[in-house]
C-alpha cells in the first residue's frame, strides 16, 4: 500500500490498531504514556485537533506544521517508541500495530467537522461509555474545558462557532455518517 506523504499545512486523520486486533493499551498507565510520547514527538511537527485512544486502536486529527523529512521520522519515532516500551514492559515480541500508521488527508471543512465529531464519539460508538463525560482518553473533556491544553481548542470550537454548538453536535446531533467516515470504522 502506498502512503500519502504528510505535507505542511494539511490536516490528516491518523489511525491504527493493534496487530490481530490485540490491545495496544493494556493498563490505565499506558494512555497517559502514549500522550506524553505524542507531546514529545508529534506536537513539535503537528498541531493536534482531536484524539481518541481505545483499547485496541487510536485516532488522531492533526495539522502538519513543517514540510521536511522530520515529519515522517517524528511519527515513526513516536509509534516505535511506544511499541518498544509496551513490548518490553509486557514481555511481548513482534509488531504492536497492524501496519504502518494510516493517514487520510482532510480536504474540506465539512469533512473536518464530521471527523472531529467521529473521533470524539468513538468511545460511545464502541460502547465503552454511555456519556462522553465518562471517558477520559479522548480529547472531548479537554476541548470543553478551560484548562490549559496542547490541543488546538479554539480552532476546533471555532469550527462549530462556539462551545455550546460543539457539544450539541456531539451530544444531541451525534453523527451523520457519510461514506468517507464509514470506511474509517475500525472493527
Amino acid at each position: 500500500m502506498k502512503y500519502e506523504k504528510l505535507g505542511r499545512g494539511n490536516y490528516y486523520h491518523i489511525f491504527n490498531r493493534g496487530n490481530n486486533s490485540e490491545n495496544i493499551f493494556i493498563e490505565e498507565m499506558n494512555y497517559p504514556y502514549f500522550l506524553e510520547l505524542m507531546k514529545k514527538y508529534i506536537v513539535p511537527v503537528a498541531d493536534v485537533f482531536s484524539y481518541c485512544l481505545l483499547k485496541n486502536h487510536f485516532h488522531l486529527l492533526v495539522k502538519i506544521k513543517e514540510n521536511d523529512k522530520t515529519i515522517s521520522k517524528s511519527f515513526s519515532n513516536f509509534f516505535n517508541s511506544y511499541s518498544k516500551s509496551i513490548n518490553k514492559k509486557y514481555n511481548r515480541k513482534g509488531s504492536l500495530f497492524t501496519d504502518r500508521f494510516k493517514r487520510i488527508r482532510v480536504n474540506d471543512e465539512e469533512y473536518l467537522k464530521k471527523l472531529i465529531v467521529y473521533i470524539n464519539l468513538n468511545p460511545i460508538y464502541h460502547q465503552f461509555v454511555n456519556s462522553l463525560k465518562e471517558y477520559k482518553h479522548s480529547s472531548y473533556l479537554s476541548l470543553i474545558s478551560n484548562k490549559k491544553t496542547l490541543l488546538k481548542r479554539e480552532e476546533v470550537i471555532g469550527l462549530f462557532d462556539n462551545k455550546e454548538n460543539f457539544v450539541f453536535h456531539l451530544i444531541e446531533k451525534k453523527l451523520d455518517f457519510d461514506e468517507r467516515l464509514k470506511e474509517l470504522i475500525l472493527e
